[in-house]
């Protein structure tokens, strides 16, 4: 009887895992498909990979829905001032946006004042862009950032593909 009932704790464990998971995709898909046009538009303007944009993006911002990215339209975690203060007197060190595209465009026009844009800038590779990114400590844990960037690139070019109808390629 015991010997049962672990196995069903453990059957109902991965299928809550299961579960989870399959809403997150299904969420960053989402997100992906919201936010695909502003990332293509500023990719034609900056030179920048959309998918790389877009990884960013939706890891930075857990596929929209963390706080900074509620709250304070800040969906890269860039640093910098917001007048958003908790209950508790907690202020965020995440800069406040008055909108997501105005997220969106800093993220680029930061990328332009990194040394590497210039090296870059067109070059639609975007494991030299992360790899860049890192190296100039855009996050601060490049090693595993890398890796969660680099799957979420491999996730949009594969929904890219699927979509029948696309606004425009995405490389």
């Amino acid at each position: 009887m015991m010997v049962i009932k672990r196995i069903l704790k453990r059957k109902l464990l991965l299928l809550g895992l299961l579960v989870m998971i399959l809403s997150a995709n299904a969420q960053n898909s989402t997100y992906i498909s919201n936010h695909k046009a502003i990332a293509i538009i500023l990719s034609h303007t900056y030179g920048i990979p959309a998918p790389l944009i877009l990884a960013v993006a939706t890891i930075e911002s857990s596929g929209g829905v963390g706080p900074a990215a509620k709250v304070l339209n800040n969906h890269f975690g860039i640093e910098g001032e917001n007048n958003f203060v908790t209950k508790s007197g907690f202020k965020s060190r995440y800069k406040q946006y008055p909108n997501v595209y105005a997220s969106y465009l800093d993220f680029c026009e930061l990328l332009t004042r990194k040394r590497f844009y210039h090296k870059l800038k067109n070059n639609m590779n975007c494991t030299a862009w992360v790899k860049a990114m890192a190296a100039a400590h855009y996050s601060e844990i490049p090693e595993e950032w890398e890796q969660k960037i680099l799957g979420m690139i491999a996730g949009i070019k594969s929904q890219a593909k699927k979509e029948p109808l696309q606004l425009l390629a995405i490389n």
